[in-house]
């Protein structure tokens, strides 16, 4: 009997223009999540990148919204518009400091964002921007907000100096501050925090800063808006996944939400791809993930907020090597990556064989992925010893994404570093506790 994937899968040759019929698949969607199974895949990264060029010349996409956080990212779209002291695209991502660095700190972003550029350069008033939609950077962020304020307003500034103030006996370190204000050995920083953002919230642009005085206040909100929720996720870690997980995914969503009512704003429709883990962008009901640890995601909130205009497109690999860690703020190092584990998704898509998409939305292809399978999630950290344990998770893939890309044997991202394990003091690591 034929195997229905063989007859729909199509072939990925490396060329551009083998995505026509994806892109055709995409339609009018206003939203494009595309995901990955690992953080440290070239050929997810690669084929991202690929396909978000397209999108914004051929789609007039607007912007990429990555699981990266707002203010390190905002460094990279001011490079993008023109703006800043950065001399090149490596110096741009300059602000991704803490472990792992070579999520964002990598050739294949530095070759997106240089690209990203030139494209602004070259078609002013169609520019897509770069931004971040996680929120691990709480100093950084509270000194974004405190610096936008000193330029406007100093006396605001001393206000939200003094709120943020409440932080300062936990050390700078987010995680003491969390377990302190969980077990009642310090006062929380919520109403602090949340009163900053209010306060954020009533002012109005500064006519002096220019025509761009919108986008700054904007990015300040963002910023408290982002202190507010890593103040609750800090708490929340110490008392589970869960919940610290549906912090986390509901700020990246809010996010989401907020970069399309600012650019609605401006008379602009927003039209934006997500670069983030397939544990973030697939849609969690159709996971263990959702059905028995009652955790949400990005892809899911999307998709229920913007039902008819979500497009989430999954990426997997079977075999290869992968750049990743084998512990917390331990160097990226290369490691092999074993084949899937028998009766997985990864082994079912090794039979169809090569590099090749499925459109998921087709029956044939709906009826023999719908059913629940082993899918393999590695984040930034790869532990191969237990990997069932360690990145296994039950699914239903045709419920997840809209289409996956397959790539049978793929290759580790090389980063823009030599070493690239060490946390920058004072913040929390990207991903923790989940390395997704």
């Amino acid at each position: 009997m034929t195997d229905p994937l063989q007859t729909a899968a199509r072939p990925l040759t490396g060329a551009s223009r083998a995505y026509d019929a994806l892109l055709e698949r995409i339609g009018d969607s206003r939203f494009v999540l595309i995901g990955e199974a690992s953080h440290g895949t070239h050929e997810f990264y690669r084929a991202r990148a690929r396909l978000t060029r397209r999108l914004i010349q051929e789609r007039g996409f607007t912007a990429v919204a990555a699981e990266a956080d707002w203010p390190d990212a905002s460094r990279v779209n001011r490079w993008v518009r023109g703006g800043g002291e950065d001399g090149s695209a490596q110096e741009a991502l300059g602000d991704f400091t803490r472990f792992p660095r070579w999520l964002w700190r990598n050739e294949d972003v530095r070759r997106f964002v240089a690209w990203l550029r030139e494209h602004t350069r070259r078609h002013p008033g169609q520019e897509a921007g770069f931004h971040g939609l996680d929120l691990y950077s709480l100093h950084r962020s509270m000194r974004a907000v405190t610096e936008y304020l000193e330029g406007v307003d100093p006396g605001a500034a001393a206000r939200a100096r003094e709120r943020y103030a409440c932080f300062d006996g936990s050390g700078g370190d987010p995680q003491t501050y969390g377990h302190a204000a969980e077990h009642g050995h310090q006062e929380p920083c919520e109403a602090a925090a949340a009163a900053q953002l209010l306060e954020l919230q009533r002012r109005g642009p500064d006519p002096a800063r220019g025509p761009l005085g919108g986008d700054d206040l904007f990015s300040a909100q963002q910023n408290a808006r982002l202190v507010q929720n890593a103040e609750r996720y800090s708490r929340a870690v110490f008392r589970g996944r869960g919940e610290a997980w549906n912090i986390r995914d509901t700020h990246m969503a809010g996010t989401l939400a907020a970069l399309v009512a600012h650019g609605e704003a401006q008379g602009r429709p927003q039209k934006i791809v997500v670069w983030a883990h397939n544990s973030h962008l697939g849609d969690a009901r159709a996971s263990e993930m959702g059905w028995a640890r009652g955790e949400l995601n990005l892809g899911q909130l999307t998709r229920e907020r913007w039902p008819d205009s979500t497009f989430i497109l999954g990426q997997t690999t079977h075999h290869g090597s992968v750049t990743a860690s084998g512990g917390w703020d331990q160097p990226a190092r290369v490691q092999q990556v074993r084949p899937g584990l028998p009766g997985s998704l990864e082994e079912r898509l090794h039979a169809v064989g090569g590099d090749f998409w499925l459109d998921l939305r087709s029956p044939e292809v709906a009826g023999a992925l719908g059913e629940e399978v082993l899918q393999r999630f590695i984040g930034v950290i790869y532990r191969p010893g237990t990997e069932r344990q360690s990145h296994y998770v039950p699914t239903r893939p045709a419920d997840m994404y809209g289409a996956l890309l397959h790539f049978d044997g793929t290759t580790a991202l090389v980063p823009l570093d030599a070493t690239a394990g060490a946390e920058e003091e004072g913040e929390v690591p990207e991903t923790y506790p989940t390395g997704l």
